[in-house]
């Protein structure tokens, strides 16, 4: 009996770890899409610090996240199951604050303050700051990638939450909480890795006794490097709007429907109606966010005006 309860225990066990692989894998594939907005996002966010403390940036702002995912994955299976309502409001704030993050680097961009001439001119002006300026300056920017990281993070608990839906309470937390490690690891492993690039293109040529090829690839990194990076910093503001503009289309049924028909009404025309139907519906995400977010940076302009001088 002690062997047939044995048998019948491992095989409960075996039966829940493949359903288990089965959901984390369905889940993986509908947050890939979030995941290439999280790696553009936070590749742009830990740019223009020192070279010596890029990884260290990374790996601080990777404890972050994890700390967001510890917080958000018990909140999430805690509101799905006690007020489940309340996760569109959340999530639509969390969009709107993408929305208006991104706005703010246009905003800083096309109409540079006195504080510096945008976002372009911050890696130029760390260089010149004090040990103190620095510390501060690194802090800022971390801090900035770990709010940017739990909006995202919030936004790819509750995908994953929602293809286990209906199933044992155990069966969610494993399924959400093995997503959260995997998007985690994943995604600074990677931005590790492109912020390094430089780097290993500079060992390549520098490492005695290479060969014309080792000598071309650390060539081509060191080319590549720079500009994979100004591509990443334009592609992670676009990734805002079309994550904020996107969560905050789907929380408003009105305007969803107005996309939804305008992607349709495009499919129709012959030729190229079916890709430009395809693409529609994220540019009017995009064009959305940036809408929003515009409203958002002027009326926190307003607010922090009427606040009074200290």
């Amino acid at each position: 009996m002690a062997g047939t309860s044995l048998l019948a225990l491992l095989d409960d066990i075996a039966t829940v770890l493949d359903d288990v692989a089965l959901m984390t894998k369905v889940a993986a594939k509908k947050t890939a899409g979030v995941l290439g907005d999280d790696l553009a996002l936070n590749a742009e966010q830990v740019s223009g610090v020192r070279a010596e403390r890029e990884l260290p940036v990374v790996w601080a702002v990777a404890k972050g996240s994890f700390r967001n995912k510890l917080i958000l994955v018990p909140a999430a299976i805690a509101i799905s199951a006690l007020i489940p309502w309340l996760i569109t409001p959340l999530l639509m704030l969390g969009g709107a604050y993408l929305c208006f993050e991104g706005a703010e680097k246009l905003v800083h961009k096309f109409l540079p303050h006195g504080d510096g001439a945008g976002e372009d001119a911050q890696g130029d002006a760390a260089a010149d700051l004090h040990i103190e300026d620095l510390v501060a300056y690194e802090q800022q920017k971390v801090q900035g990638a770990i709010r940017t990281d739990f909006i995202l993070s919030a936004e790819i608990i509750v995908i994953a939450l929602g293809t286990v839906q209906g199933t044992s309470l155990a069966l969610q937390i494993a399924v959400v909480a093995g997503i959260a490690v995997l998007m985690t690891v994943g995604v600074y492993g990677l931005v590790g890795l492109i912020v390094k690039l430089d780097d290993i293109g500079l060992h390549l040529l520098k490492k005695p006794g290479g060969s014309l090829l080792r000598q071309g690839v650390g060539r081509g990194l060191l080319a590549v490097a720079p500009k994979l990076m100004r591509l990443l910093a334009l592609v992670g503001t676009i990734a805002m709007f079309m994550v904020g503009g996107g969560i905050l289309v789907h929380g408003w049924p009105f305007v969803h429907h107005l996309v939804e028909g305008a992607a349709a009404s495009v499919q129709t025309l012959p030729t190229l109606g079916s890709i430009l139907g395809a693409l529609l519906p994220t540019l009017l995400n995009a064009l959305i966010g940036v809408l929003v977010g515009l409203v958002l940076v002027v009326l926190m302009s307003m607010v922090s005006r009427l606040k009074p001088a200290k």
